[in-house]
């Protein structure tokens, strides 16, 4: 699962709980794109989340 190269968001495990209150496992992924990102001058491609890229933390390529 991929993880954000900037503030290290991943996935979340936890339990679904049905109406009947039973217990199940449960995966949220996070919102995590493949993006071409400016570094040093060049050009990397990264796992960042949408919400790096939303507040401007990294300046897309």
């Amino acid at each position: 699962m991929a993880k954000c190269a900037i503030c290290e968001k991943g996935a979340h495990f936890g339990n679904k709980v049905s109406h009947s209150n039973r217990k199940s496992n449960k995966m949220w992924r996070s919102n995590v794109k493949s993006v071409r990102v400016k570094v040093n001058g060049g050009t990397r491609k990264m796992y960042v989340c949408t919400s790096c890229l939303k507040s401007g933390l990294v300046e897309r390529a």
